[in-house]
């Protein structure tokens, strides 16, 4: 269940999603077009979160910077949709300097789960993947029923259909927690399912701490 776009119309500009955007192309044109191949091996061991390195003591800086480092096209187009899709919502909610802290502790988030699970990992951890996951989870919360277009396989074929979000988020929630745990143990690189079901679970609790917050500071100028 691939999405495509969502029905639900922001009230403000998304220039901190769009900046976020920006940022993470201009890394991937960066490390695809001005570095050799010994560079790009160097740049990824450089900014790439390795948890094992991470226990041991190393900077953290990479919990930040990996979120924005990619190993592919596909890899940053298919983040990039999904920031798209979701992010604007989000921040029109949360305000753009929360919403950037917001982003910045799912990425956060998706990197302890995926240290947790995995500590002794030399396997470089890279992608908005975990920063986005959280995105999903606050818009899980925030807006369940509004509709988003996604793309079914239907024997063989994708069809386009319109599904409430609350399917195709908890169904991709299912999918990354159940391949997660069919990971366990196999050896070599691949899909840092945990560090989606991280960000995702950091989103929600956030969610709701977040505008909880500003929901108070409502009330306190309705009254004051």
């Amino acid at each position: 269940m691939i999405p495509l776009r969502d029905h639900n119309k922001s009230n403000t500009f998304p220039f901190v999603t769009y900046a976020l955007m920006a940022i993470n192309i201009a890394v991937y044109m960066y490390m695809y077009f001005f570095l050799g191949e010994r560079s790009f091996d160097r740049f990824i061991e450089t900014w790439a979160m390795q948890p094992s390195e991470i226990v041991a003591g190393a900077s953290l800086v990479t919990l930040i910077t990996s979120v924005f480092v990619h190993g592919g096209f596909l890899h940053l187009a298919g983040n990039m949709l999904f920031l798209n899709i979701f992010g604007d919502n989000l921040e029109d909610t949360l305000g753009h300097v929360k919403y950037l802290i917001y982003y910045l502790a799912a990425g956060l988030g998706a990197s302890i789960l995926q240290i947790v699970v995995d500590p002794a990992s030399r396997i470089p951890n890279l992608g908005a993947s975990g920063a986005i996951a959280g995105l999903m989870g606050g818009y899980l919360i925030l807006f369940p029923k509004h509709r988003v277009d996604v793309l079914l396989p239907v024997f063989g074929w994708l069809q386009e259909a319109s599904v409430p979000a609350y399917t195709m988020l908890f169904y991709w929630f299912v999918l990354q927690l159940f391949s997660g745990a069919g990971s366990l143990g196999a050896a070599g690189g691949g899909i840092a399912y945990f560090a989606h079901v991280g960000g995702f679970v950091t989103g929600v609790i956030l969610i709701k701490i977040f505008t909880g917050i500003t929901g108070l500071r409502q009330q306190w100028r309705e009254q004051y």
